[in-house]
């Protein structure tokens, strides 16, 4: 068996650029995406993501939740409790960069291109 090791390389270097690209949404679903945190989950969690009938979603509420569980549990929702799936509406990797930006401090609406 022949290993190509241009392949393997290409791989190596190439797959974070690729993982990145498949999660970053483009300016527009961008918007689409903040607009929506801010209205549809900031309904349960707080206009400001500081709490309501959800917990708040600030960068310092969210300091110790690994990036995994929280994408999980906005594309899965928590079965039993308030927080509802949303992977009819977005896709993982949306998800995903939702979690993100929550982790980071979620940025306020943007407003619209021209």
């Amino acid at each position: 068996m022949t290993v190509r090791f241009d392949l393997v390389l290409s791989a190596l270097l190439l797959g974070p650029v690729l993982a990145f690209a498949q999660t970053t949404p483009d300016a527009s679903r961008s918007r689409e995406l903040v607009r929506m945190v801010r209205q549809d989950c900031g309904s349960c969690h707080g206009m400001r993501l500081t709490g309501g009938l959800g917990p708040a979603l600030t960068r310092e509420a969210l300091a110790d939740v690994p990036l995994d569980s929280l994408a999980a549990v906005i594309y899965h929702g928590r079965p039993g409790t308030p927080m509802p799936p949303w992977k009819a509406m977005l896709s993982e990797p949306e998800a995903r960069w939702i979690a993100q930006r929550l982790l980071q401090g979620f940025p306020e609406e943007m407003a619209k291109a021209p």
